[in-house]
This record gives structure tokens, C-alpha cells and sequence, in this order.
């Protein structure tokens, strides 16, 4: 069984429902506190293991390779100004040389498309999927509990959460089969199912590990929803030749698409920091008693 060392982040999407913040800036590189959201994803996967980070991009993303580049004058800058603490914590966040890898979309296909667009740097081998939209809060990683889950089973993992039922339609979710070491068999996967006919309510979050079958799935995988090559549409064809097991996530997960989950992490993340929580306690605290609902209506038009 091979090792899990590789690692796809598709990062080649518009940012349309933050405009206009990232109509010159990558949506990835918006800030959750003081790290772009791109770096918790890639922190992530680094904390499960994974060697190589591929990302797939688009046009206006070179900043994204630019960040995770050494910056030699900045690097400098700080070791003559005696900042060692800043310039070891880059350096941690730094990965080393041929560890990561980028290549274009090209054009917008949707999610099926993007991984196909990584198979020649993938190769022959198992790898990490995680959605950059998505990121984590938990004492242990994610991707790291599911690398663990890989080498008991050997096969495709998908990481799910629990929703309100009401709520199953709005997300891909897994029928769930019988408990396998600390997983569970996956029976099923849907696309937003109609309300009233999901198998449960645990929802993809947006952390996999496949197999590299996949790709000659999604190379000639229809479009679907969308009118996109729809990720989930080869796995349900890659589940009839191979099993697929679920990891029930505990953690929370903030969906950085959106401006609310984006508002939501940043304010979660700054609370579960030591330097910050008293703070924004109290700022959160006074925010809520000052605020008039007028106000508000002014500052959302």
C-alpha cells in the first residue's frame, strides 16, 4: 500500500462572491486573522505529512506562488533588525525546494476537472484532496485523522460532518454503512438531494483521499450539474471498483466561500488564540450592546 505524500489544492476559482476584494487579489490569499486562508489549508495537509503540494490554478494567481516562495529581502530585513521569532515562524511555514508544484485550469470546468488537470504530477499513487475554501479548527488536523484511517483501510476516505436534516439539500451527503476501525463504510453518495431523500445528514466538508483511478474516470466523465465535470459524479463510478469509507470529522469547519463563514472563522480563530481572546471578547461584547439594528442595515447596503 502506498504512502499518502501528495497533496491537491484547486485554487483556480473566480471569488466572485467577494468582489470587489478579490477582483486583484486571489480569494485564497484573504486573511483569516493574519494568515491567508490558503495557509491553514496547506498547514493542514504538512500536519498529516504530505510532502508535495500541487496546486491547480487560474490567470491573476501567481501571488498564491509567489507566497509560498522564499522572500530573500524579507528574510533579510528581519535578520539584521534582530526579529528572529518572525523569521522562524516563516521559515517553519516555509516548504522546502520541489515540494510544490502548480499547474494551470486553464478553463472553469468545475471541481472533476481541476483534479484531472493535477494527474501528471499525482502520477501512480493515492493522494489528498482539500477544498481551500474549506478550512479546519480542531486540536488535531483532519486531513491527519483521515491519513490515519488510509493506512487501517487502504482505500478512498471522504471526511464528513453532521448538518440539520433540513438542511441535507443544500450538500453532498453519504449513506452511512457499518463502523471499520475509527470510520465508518460509505453506502452512497449524493449530489443536494431533494428534501426528504437523503440517506443521512452527514455532508462532505471537503477533505478526500482517492485513489489515482479517478483520473481516467474524470477524463471522460460527462458534465453534470452545472454544466461542470462534477467531482462527486466520478467518485459514485470509482465507488462501484472500489469501497469508500467515511471519517466523521469533530472539529469545526468554516466555509471561507462565503463572506459569513469568511467573517465567522476569523472571528472563531481570533478567540481560540491566547495573544487575542481576552480582547475580542471584550470587543465582540461592546460591538453587540452598541449596535443598533439600523446601523447594521446601513453597513450591510
Amino acid at each position: 500500500m502506498k504512502r499518502v505524500r501528495k497533496a491537491v489544492f484547486p485554487v483556480a476559482g473566480l471569488g466572485t462572491r467577494f468582489l470587489p476584494a478579490t477582483k486583484a487579489i486571489p480569494k485564497e490569499m484573504l486573511t483569516v486573522v493574519d494568515r491567508p486562508v490558503i495557509q491553514y489549508v496547506v498547514d493542514e495537509a504538512r500536519e498529516a505529512g504530505i510532502e508535495h503540494f500541487i496546486f491547480v490554478t487560474g490567470r491573476n494567481k501567481a501571488v498564491i506562488e509567489d507566497h509560498f516562495d522564499v522572500q530573500f529581502e524579507l528574510y533579510d530585513t528581519l535578520a539584521q533588525r534582530g526579529k528572529d521569532d518572525q523569521l522562524a515562524r516563516l521559515q517553519r511555514l516555509q516548504p522546502g525546494p520541489g515540494q510544490t508544484s502548480f499547474t494551470r485550469q486553464q478553463v472553469p470546468m468545475g471541481l472533476g476537472h481541476a483534479v484531472w488537470c493535477a494527474r501528471e504530477l499525482v502520477g501512480d499513487e493515492p493522494f489528498a484532496l482539500l477544498l481551500p475554501d474549506m478550512i479546519m479548527q480542531s486540536e488535531k488536523s483532519c486531513m491527519k485523522d483521515m491519513v490515519e484511517l488510509y493506512a487501517e483501510t487502504g482505500n478512498n476516505i471522504i471526511a464528513v460532518q453532521e448538518c440539520d436534516p433540513a438542511e441535507a439539500h443544500k450538500y453532498g451527503i453519504v449513506g452511512r454503512g457499518e463502523d471499520t476501525h475509527h470510520g465508518f463504510r460509505i453506502t452512497g453518495m449524493v449530489e443536494k438531494p431533494k428534501t426528504g431523500t437523503a440517506p443521512s445528514n452527514l455532508f462532505i466538508n471537503g477533505r478526500y483521499i482517492l485513489q489515482p483511478e479517478i483520473f481516467g474516470i474524470l477524463e471522460s466523465q460527462e458534465r453534470g450539474a452545472g454544466n461542470e465535470i462534477q467531482l462527486t459524479d466520478g467518485m459514485l463510478k470509482l465507488e462501484k471498483q472500489q469501497p469508500f469509507y467515511g471519517y466523521h470529522y469533530q472539529g469545526r469547519t468554516f466555509d471561507c466561500g462565503s463572506p459569513e463563514g469568511f467573517v465567522e472563522a476569523n472571528v472563531a480563530f481570533a478567540l481560540w488564540r491566547n495573544d487575542m481572546n481576552e480582547n475580542m471578547r471584550g470587543v465582540i461584547r461592546t460591538l453587540l450592546d452598541e449596535m443598533k439594528p439600523s446601523e447594521r442595515r446601513g453597513a450591510a447596503l
